[in-house]
């Protein structure tokens, strides 16, 4: 993105008004009693699903934004709150409403927050485009953090009266973005320590494609006054991470993600301050993504078949929604991937019912020897014994 200012400098009134907001936040976070190490009455997140109400964000094949981000949103607060006993979450909405960016930041203010996460899903021009990616406030180093972060704030383009509520800010001018660089994010640090952890949760736990911890001049994350991120859950215009973000597995995973990187976070912190955080005697167990292991050889075993290539491809989690025992046969002309592996059929069909929110396609077939047989044939078999 180019910082250059057309048609000469930007407004001075603009510049002055910055500098106000500056060190009025300074002012309330140096003098404040509260701290990004000091936590003596138990933590506040403040949790906000992007969008909502009359704003459905971006908009997929099937699906909105804003749908996605309340379900992922009130269930990491469900996370945390059953597993992290010193912790108060406050969301910015709990149903379908429209909230006005700015009131989300002044709901974290407001409570004295000490984390703030803004859950959303991405949108790309290309299909092809997947991934999670989380940003803290800065000014975007490239034209593609700016996209994001402009889709992201033309929400204040359905609000009332917006020019005077966000100061003559418009949302598509790059020149509106410099006034970002005017403000030295006093939480910054922190605010990167949990959009890493947060990264680290979705590429090494669930196996989303990671594109990495960012910067963007985002209006909800310039006006809170504590370490906040906004996540990018993965891009709705991709057809597979639709499907896997509005799927209860995929959701749970996410959340679960979330919650893990705010525990850390919060550990982390709280060890530096000399306290214990204590949790739950009964913690919610992680998601199992693991599957059943494949039968031995010699028998006829039943799997799941989620995917066909001309081409070989490399058999990976990441490359099958977290899915763990992935096989390949080969099969002359065409590379299959399946994954289960049962000698009874009824539970090959309980198996294919539970991923079929990820993969609708699947279809279940017989296996000996890694050879694939006709399933008619293979139940006969099996009925004979």
């Amino acid at each position: 993105m180019s910082t250059g200012i057309k048609n000469g400098k930007l407004h001075t009134n603009n510049i002055y008004i910055v500098k106000l907001i500056f060190l009025f936040i300074a002012f309330i976070i140096v003098s404040g009693s509260a701290s990004a190490l000091k936590n003596d009455k138990g933590w506040v997140i403040v949790i906000d699903a992007g969008h909502g109400g009359k704003d459905p964000g971006a908009v997929g094949s099937f699906s909105y934004e804003k749908n996605i981000t309340l379900a992922i949103a009130l269930r990491t607060g469900e996370y945390i709150e059953q597993n992290i006993k010193n912790v108060t979450v406050i969301y910015t909405r709990k149903n379908d409403t429209f909230v006005e960016l700015r009131d989300r930041a002044n709901i974290a203010n407001k409570n004295n927050a000490d984390l703030f996460i803004s859950i959303h899903a991405n949108w790309a021009k290309s299909k092809n485009i997947q991934g999670t990616e989380t940003f803290i406030m800065g000014l975007a180093k490239n034209d593609q953090n700016f996209e994001v972060a402009k889709k992201e704030n033309e929400v204040i383009l359905l609000e009332d009266d917006f020019s005077t509520k966000y100061e003559g800010f418009d949302s598509k001018s790059p020149e509106s973005y410099i006034m970002f660089t005017l403000m030295q994010n006093i939480f910054q640090e922190q605010s990167t320590g949990l959009a890493s952890k947060i990264q680290t949760q979705y590429k090494e736990k669930i196996y989303r494609t990671d594109r990495g911890v960012k910067q963007a001049g985002f209006w909800v994350l310039f006006m809170t006054t504590m370490p906040s991120v906004l996540t990018e859950t993965g891009f709705i215009t991709n057809p597979s991470e639709e499907k896997y973000l509005n799927s209860k597995q995929g959701q749970d995973y996410l959340s679960s993600a979330l919650f893990k990187a705010c525990r850390d976070y919060i550990s982390e912190i709280d060890s530096k301050s000399g306290m214990s955080p204590e949790k739950n005697q009964n913690p919610e167990p992680e998601p199992d993504i693991s599957t059943p292991v494949i039968s031995p050889a010699g028998e006829i075993v039943f799997m799941v078949q989620i995917a066909s290539f001309s081409s070989k491809n490399e058999v990976n989690p990441r490359n099958f929604n977290g899915l763990t025992d992935v096989v390949e046969l080969d099969t002359q002309d065409r590379f299959r991937y399946v994954t289960g592996s049962f000698t009874d059929y009824s539970a090959a069909v309980r198996y294919r019912k539970k991923i079929e929110a990820v993969y609708p396609d699947a279809f279940i077939i017989a296996v000996k020897d890694n050879k694939i047989l006709p399933l008619q044939q293979a139940l006969e078999q099996k009925n004979k014994k």
